[in-house]
């Protein structure tokens, strides 16, 4: 529940209470892999996940899924027919 105060105080309040809404030890600081994301946030030095507390958990099962920067790799496989059998599979429909 503290967490949904401080978003709420957060969307009224200037830059210093981002500061301390980032460094007040909820939010860890990015890691290498997100470099590169539309959602990080640079405070003072250090770098944020405005969408994740934790972003080193999101990568550990592999792909972060709010990453804008990476996508999934998606592979298609491709089957091999038998072309004998297709024309039986055909003749048979009409």
């Amino acid at each position: 529940m503290q967490n949904a105060t401080m978003k709420a105080k957060n969307k009224n309040a200037g830059p210093a209470a981002n500061q301390e809404f980032y460094t007040s030890g909820i939010f860890k600081p990015a890691i290498e892999k997100c470099e590169g994301c539309e959602r990080i946030v640079t405070v003072d030095t250090d770098k944020y996940c405005r969408t994740y507390a934790d972003p080193s958990a999101k990568w550990k099962l592999g792909i972060c899924n709010f990453a804008t920067h990476a996508k999934p790799e998606i592979t298609t496989a491709s089957i091999k027919v038998n072309p004998l059998k297709a024309a039986k599979r055909a003749s048979r429909r009409k």
